[in-house]
């Protein structure tokens, strides 16, 4: 038991410590602006769990959000609200609020019972709304906006004569209300010295929790702003250890994982039957889940180096996976650790990045090599030019037996060699899987070459590609990246770039562990400040990891009702805007 608390009490001191080194070591940085985000579809399905528990059904989606650097996260300060979300959203409300107060569930989630049940009952129902709308509006009701709340439910009780319909329709009209459907950061009325401001504590606990538990703030965080425990370093610190030792983390790393590795294409995944009759539906979610579980396992429950990711063969198997992988299928999912001999080895192997990075009916070097540098480098590849000339790709004369034969062709073409030439190597070392995941060691009779090359390292294999990828600096780097843009809501500038290196550079002293990075990130002033909006280009708004620094241009996107995220939002603009490959 002493040694359990020496333990506890060595951590606790570890951590405190640490956090007064960042702040003499951060470089000083303006923060960002003020952000204005809808709530994505999994942040609202979390929050709405959090507060009524899982027994309540939800069931909603939307379409995916507009990639930003390389996050669909980025694009909720970017998105429009146009009827269909509105649409989704109120029968979203609507189910949930007749769950809550059905005769089921009404005891245990309305922490009172009416006088009488016919009646508007004015104390009962205060007592639920000032709970309730506490978590969904993420911070306390103002007088104002809960008496409101109380008279809309009596009025409906009156009418319907019935207490529970009226906080039916009272809670469905609070679930799609702009402070729940918003999340709009404010800050403190006076800057400091540098010109910024701090987030007020409501703020600070929403970007807290949206980005390291993809939910709401509970109880514990909204109490701890409440009682200004979020504007001092020991109070923050405290409740920072307390998030990142809930369950609740692994929800928000799953998230993040999933929209960095881009798995939100797993959506429109689908084989070629007739090539690959094995790959089902059921194939295409394990091999997500697999993969999830791969990520949160290592890095929360072992909190393991994140460079070891992609040199690992500890992983977890299902049934339906377990042909694909070639070993014998277990009952529900178990831990599995490939052989020392098995080309499995690293996320890379994995059937989620082959399978999903490949064509229907046939792998594609190109498209893995692709992810390997946008994905997991934070490299961009700019598309296609236009009127490329696959003609000879698609000739069913040329009989190339490899894929390496197929790609080689565009190195003939200036035009593609350019592009090619930073995909095509790394991507041609995951040869050795087909379009499904399986493995391989010949493609149509021909053996298969799997040298290649990785910013100048060279291997002969995909387990040479995992281990130049576990050295190579712009791994770490890339994570770092991503996860400041994550939590801060939007990606990163040039003037980052200082901020960034720092934050790796703590990120690699911790041994590359993420609770560390994650700690580093929120106990900064950059991620607790924000500094006056300004409007940026396209091209400002990036800040490229490593080697290849390419301009990218946004899609043009249909006009929807927006807010202007440049500028913190007004109520009266939250309120107008909840109404109207390439071949290889």
């Amino acid at each position: 038991m002493k040694s359990c608390i020496r333990a506890m009490g060595t951590v606790a001191l570890t951590s405190l410590l640490l956090a007064g080194c960042a702040s003499k070591d951060e470089p000083e940085n303006p923060g960002t602006p003020p952000r204005v985000r809808i709530i994505t579809t999994q942040q609202y399905l979390n929050t709405v769990a959090n507060v009524f528990g899982s027994s309540v059904n939800m069931d909603m989606k939307f379409p995916p959000l507009r990639r930003t650097d390389g996050l669909l996260s980025n694009g909720a300060a970017l998105a429009g609200v146009t009827a269909g979300k509105i649409e989704t959203f109120q029968r979203a409300a609507s189910s949930i609020a007749a769950q809550v107060v059905s005769p089921e569930r009404r005891n245990y989630l309305i922490p009172c019972t009416p006088a009488d049940e016919k009646k508007a009952d004015a104390e009962c129902a205060t007592q639920f709304f000032a709970q309730t709308g506490r978590l969904l509006h993420r911070q306390k009701l103002s007088d104002e906006q809960l008496n409101k709340y109380v008279t809309e439910a009596n009025q409906a009780a009156d009418q319907l004569k019935d207490f529970y319909a009226g906080v039916e329709l009272t809670l469905e009209s609070m679930l799609i209300s702009p402070d729940v459907l918003f999340i709009v950061e404010t800050s403190d009325e006076k800057p400091n010295k540098q010109g910024t401001r701090k987030l007020d504590a409501y703020s600070l606990a929403s970007r807290l929790s949206f980005f390291l538990w993809n939910a709401g703030p509970d109880d514990m965080v909204l109490t701890a702003a409440e009682k200004g425990e979020l504007d001092s370093e020991r109070g923050m610190q405290k409740v920072v250890d307390a998030m990142l030792a809930s369950p609740r983390l692994e929800d928000g790393m799953r998230a993040f994982f999933d929209d960095m590795l881009g798995f939100d294409d797993f959506d429109a995944l689908s084989k070629d039957p007739t090539v690959y009759p094995f790959f089902t539906g059921a194939t295409a979610a394990d091999a997500r889940e697999q993969t999830m579980r791969t990520i949160v396992d290592h890095l929360i429950h072992k909190q393991e180096d994140y460079r070891e990711l992609y040199t690992t063969r500890d992983t977890f198997m299902s049934p339906a996976l377990a042909p694909l992988y070639q070993i014998p299928a277990s009952r529900g999912w178990t831990e599995y650790t490939f052989p020392e001999d098995s080309p499995r080895q690293g996320l890379l192997t994995q059937v989620s990045f082959v399978a999903l990075r490949a064509h229907p009916g046939r792998s594609s070097p190109t498209l893995r090599g692709r992810a390997l540098r946008e994905r997991i480098l934070c490299q961009v590849v700019p598309p296609p030019p236009p009127n490329v000339d696959f003609g000879k790709l698609n000739n069913p004369d040329a009989h190339y037996k490899t894929q390496r034969e197929r790609v080689a062709v565009h190195l003939e073409d200036p035009a593609c060699a350019g592009c090619h030439k930073i995909t095509d190597p790394m991507g041609l070392a995951l040869e050795s899987f087909d379009g499904a995941g399986r493995f391989r060691t010949a493609e149509n009779g021909a053996t298969i070459d799997t040298n290649g090359e990785l910013d100048g390292v060279h291997f002969t294999d995909v387990v040479g590609l995992g281990k130049a990828l576990h050295d190579n600096p712009a791994l770490p780097s890339c994570l770092v990246d991503r996860l400041y843009s994550y939590g801060s809501g939007g990606a990163a500038k040039p003037s980052d770039r200082p901020l960034l290196k720092y934050y790796t550079a703590e990120f690699q002293k911790a041994g590359y562990k993420l609770p560390d990075v994650l700690r580093t990130i929120v106990m900064s002033d950059a991620f607790q400040h924000v500094t006056d909006a300004k409007k940026v280009s396209t091209s400002e708004g990036r800040a490229p990891t490593e080697e290849i620094v390419i301009e990218e241009t946004l899609p043009m996107v249909p006009p929807t009702t927006t807010v202007d995220t440049a500028a913190p939002a007004t109520p009266v603009q939250t309120t107008a805007a909840l109404t109207g490959l390439d071949k290889n």
